[in-house]
């Protein structure tokens, strides 16, 4: 007998960048760039996971969250 596949959908999340990085610690900047933003108004549809909600978290000041999914 073969075993029935369930494919799952990874969640998403679709962040924008509302704040500049000029005058940011290092840090901030690269994990902008780590996220796919370095311009204003930008934005990324990113898989939800532990690792990028913490991104987000580490820069929420620079970031909003636009559409969960």
């Amino acid at each position: 007998m073969a075993k029935a596949t369930k494919k799952t959908e990874a969640k998403t999340i679709t962040v924008e960048q509302i704040g500049s990085p000029i005058r940011r610690p290092d840090v901030q900047q690269r994990t902008l760039i780590g996220l796919g933003l370095n311009k204003m108004h930008r934005r990324r549809t990113l898989e939800d996971t532990p690792s990028v909600r913490g991104m987000i978290r580490a820069v929420q000041h620079l970031v909003r969250i636009v559409d969960e999914k």
